[in-house]
């Protein structure tokens, strides 16, 4: 039965008087050179001082890192403010360069989550950043539409890996119950990548014109050369695991690995969970099914929102448009730290997620209608907050599941299918745009499928409740616990 496995942590909950008690809900396992088990456990008082530690130390240079790979991946948005003048492009070859990316993503990207599962962090995401910081440098110097398609589809090979991988190596450090906040922090990167990026680029744009390039190319120029440096600060500073992390004690670093561990065991299926098991694995596809609509609204907001602010704001120039595009960002950061801070308070991801995607639904119905810059500011406002609040919670559900290659495989897996969606929702969204005129109808699919991700997780939900009950009433029946 689908999702019936999440049950049984839960059945094992203990039965008083005829009352279940929830047990601990699972967490998550321990990364490469994890260390030896200690022989005691910290308490809660000291595991949520390790984890406030883990998170001041690490996430900060995550957080940077996230910030250079997602603005290498959207600033063609902003170039094809004069790109696709220059280059002669229509809205279906924008679409279709936009979109082809993700090919690159999904082909590679369990590949590469299992090499950083065999190869350690450390030497893996450095080659990441390394990679696509010198493709996204050589995309700047394309001539025609086939030399872009290529250059996109390479930038998506190169980066393969990079979100899965950091989720996974997330799960080397925190607990479950401390995943979805952790989470919403690392990913606060993603309006903070536009907020930084919209600014930028159209700095750039409006005053970068040197050696005869187009300001379109130094926008990919410049913006590529972070990755190449922060891959090599990734290789020289990132620990591997909590055994190489000179900022936690000898005693806080047993703790950690037992409590890690220990919740790896419990979700060890009997001979193993092989790769091609995880990917057919009913749970994997149903994530990533909700994670593919979601996906849709990211990259339609990302590659979409400079241009439709251009065309309701007339003659505003690029600065004047980037500027703009951090309002929608700023507010989406806020909803994303108080939606993962709800989300893990209360541990319930899955009713914070569909809400999140109901309220981004309800924008993008409306955002067609737009016909003043303040109506179109309020609204891409209010999708972005949606959509951003969605991202701590659902990412904390995969490593419920799952530990070990499994887990490295799923989170790859689901990365992989979702982001199928920049290359359907841009292509379809490109067509749309060019036989009807407008993105109106565009928005309107992107409404659609946010509801149905919404639909999904509601009745994932429903589901998993009826079986938590289930499975809690046959065990305390079993146990005697109850007449």
């Amino acid at each position: 039965m689908l999702f019936s496995t999440q049950a049984a942590p839960y059945a094992a909950a203990t039965c008083q008087h005829g009352q279940l008690k929830p047990g601990a809900q699972m967490i998550t396992r321990l990364g490469r050179n994890a260390g030896k088990l200690p022989t005691a456990v910290a308490g809660p008082s000291d595991s949520a001082a390790v984890a406030r530690k883990i998170r001041r130390h690490l996430l900060p240079f995550l957080f940077v890192l996230y910030v250079i790979a997602y603005l290498d991946r959207i600033n063609v948005g902003f170039a094809a403010l004069t790109m696709n003048h220059e280059l002669g492009l229509s809205s279906q070859q924008y679409g279709l360069l936009s979109g082809i990316f993700f090919w690159g993503y999904f082909l590679f990207e369990v590949p590469s989550n299992l090499l950083l599962e065999r190869l350690g962090a450390r030497v893996w995401i450095a080659r990441i950043l390394v990679s696509w910081g010198i493709v996204s440098l050589a995309t700047a110097f394309a001539h025609s539409a086939a030399q872009l398609y290529a250059a996109r589809f390479l930038l998506g090979v190169a980066e393969a890996g990079f979100f899965p991988g950091i989720l996974m190596y997330l799960t080397y450090w925190f607990r479950q119950r401390e995943m979805a906040q952790a989470i919403g922090i690392f990913m606060t990167a993603l309006p903070a990548a536009s907020i930084v990026g919209g600014p930028l680029s159209g700095w750039i744009l409006d005053h970068v014109h040197a050696f005869g390039l187009g300001s379109w190319r130094w926008v990919l120029i410049l913006e590529a050369l972070p990755a190449i440096v922060g891959g090599l600060v990734c290789y020289r500073v990132l620990p591997n695991g909590p055994n190489e992390a000179r900022f936690l004690s000898a005693a806080e670093k047993r703790s950690l690995i037992a409590a890690l561990r220990g919740a790896a065991e419990s979700k060890r299926r009997p001979g193993g969970s092989p790769v091609l098991r995880t990917l057919v694995d009913p749970r994997m596809l149903y994530l990533a099914a909700i994670a593919f609509m979601f996906m849709i609204g990211v990259y339609i907001t990302s590659f979409w929102m400079p241009q439709t602010i251009k065309a309701i704001g007339g003659r505003l120039d690029h600065l004047s448009i980037g500027v703009l595009v951090m309002v929608p960002n700023l507010i989406g950061l806020g909803a994303m730290m108080l939606v993962s801070r709800s989300a893990s308070r209360r541990g319930e991801p899955h009713w914070h997620a569909a809400l999140s995607l109901l309220t981004a639904a309800a924008a993008f119905a409306l955002l067609g209608s737009a016909s003043t810059l303040p109506a179109c500011i309020l609204l891409w406002s209010v999708a972005t907050s949606g959509l951003y609040g969605f991202i701590g919670p659902f990412w904390s559900l995969p490593s419920q599941l799952l530990s070990g290659r499994a887990a490295a495989t799923a989170l790859a897996a689901i990365c992989s299918i979702g982001n199928l969606a920049g290359f359907a929702g841009l292509t379809a969204f490109g067509a749309l745009a060019g036989h009807s005129g407008g993105p109106a109808l565009g928005f309107r699919l992107v409404a659609v499928a946010l509801s149905i991700g919404a639909l999904l997780l509601v009745a994932q939900r429903l589901r998993d409740s009826a079986w938590i009950a289930v499975e809690s009433l046959n065990h305390c029946r079993t146990t005697g616990s109850l007449s």
